[in-house]
């Protein structure tokens, strides 16, 4: 726990901590070692990365791995189908293409293959999303096209509580999760982007991603959406950062009569259709904010998930368009931001021509 932590304890003795993004998993990952010695991370300088670890449960179980994707995350799934709890560490989720033949053909179909004699309980902890310079082979997200694969869970939290919570809920379950952490909320990825030459870059980083509260580290339920705002003109789906956006957003139009409810997915899949569609069947008005790929994607599924509940709504999306470009000011034009959310929600209820 870093210096800055404040620690304090609530009437029914929960433990209750303010904790930044990547300290809250950490200390998620730190606690599923301490119940279960199954539990152990592989990856390319865990040992400098997660030090605490290190030092903490052995070079057996916090073991750094040549620059080899493809290797070690094949070692993990054969280590998880002989007993092994891995957390498997690769930098960014972009990299999983060098390794996909372990994701798409050996740890996703293992269990129906085998009948579901053989399992792979293992994590892949990865770095995702852009808006600070990296191009577009560093900053994908890659969520829709991840939880396009039968047999993978794949969770992305926005906020620290979520973090950790979901970090041990995916260490419990008995197949492969990818838990996937956007780097503008992670102080950990901040710092060392701030390293490499930016540290004269501003990071459009949203505060209340970045620290939170954290109340006990016990382990959050997978595929449960959380309505982070309510409201009933207009419906707005997102995830990670754009979860922050949108909130942002949904102020601005409060301002202007207009309320929004804001839900944060949390994870994609399983994915809460349910709760998606009682929210667009009482506003009428769904719009997604995504930060991976427009075509094929998450933005599409969640609108066919409302037609399929004989929903009539009015659809809009924000999303990525295209490759992310270097370009520090088309990247920002790439992304979904506030301005973004603002037009597409704006151009929703004009269409659909609400009367105040």
């Amino acid at each position: 726990m870093s210096d800055t932590t404040a620690t304090t304890t609530t009437t029914t003795g929960t433990m209750t901590s303010t904790m930044k993004f990547s300290e809250a998993i950490d200390a998620a990952v730190a606690e599923a070692m301490a119940r279960d010695e199954r539990v152990v991370v592989f990856g390319e300088d865990v040992h400098m990365l997660r030090a605490d670890l290190y030092a903490r449960f052995g070079e057996q179980r916090v073991r750094p791995t040549p620059i080899s994707e493809s290797a070690f995350l094949g070692a993990a799934v054969g280590a998880a189908m002989t007993g092994l709890r891995p957390i498997v560490e690769i930098m960014l989720v972009d990299f999983i293409a060098v390794a996909f033949d372990a994701v798409l053909n050996q740890m996703a179909k293992l269990e129906a293959f085998s009948g579901e004699r053989w399992r792979a309980p293992l994590v892949v902890r990865t770095a995702c999303g852009g808006g600070y310079g990296d191009g577009g082979q560093h900053e994908q997200s890659l969520w829709g096209l991840l939880a396009g694969v039968p047999g993978l869970t794949v969770v992305v939290p926005s906020t620290p509580a979520d973090a950790a919570g979901l970090m041990l809920a995916a260490v419990e379950h008995e197949g492969p999760v990818l838990f996937l952490e956007h780097k503008l909320i992670s102080e950990a990825w901040l710092e060392l982007l701030g390293r490499l030459g930016r540290d004269t870059v501003t990071f459009d980083v949203p505060a209340a991603a970045a620290e939170g509260e954290v109340s006990g580290l016990v382990a959050s339920p997978i595929g449960e959406a959380a309505v982070r705002r309510q409201g009933g003109d207009l419906t707005v789906v997102s995830l990670a950062v754009g979860v922050h956006r949108a909130l942002e957003a949904a102020e601005a139009l409060h301002r202007d009569g207009i309320d929004c409810e804001v839900i944060d997915l949390r994870t994609v899949r399983p994915l809460d259709r349910a709760t998606v569609a009682r929210s667009v069947e009482r506003t009428g008005r769904l719009l997604v904010v995504d930060e991976d790929y427009r075509e094929f994607g998450l933005s599409g599924e969640l609108a066919a998930t409302v037609l399929e509940a004989g929903i009539t709504t009015r659809f809009a999306r924000v999303c990525v368009d295209d490759t992310i470009p270097y370009d520090r000011r088309r990247e920002a034009a790439t992304l979904p931001n506030v301005e973004r959310i603002l037009e597409a929600a704006r151009g929703l209820l004009e269409m659909s021509q609400i009367q105040r």
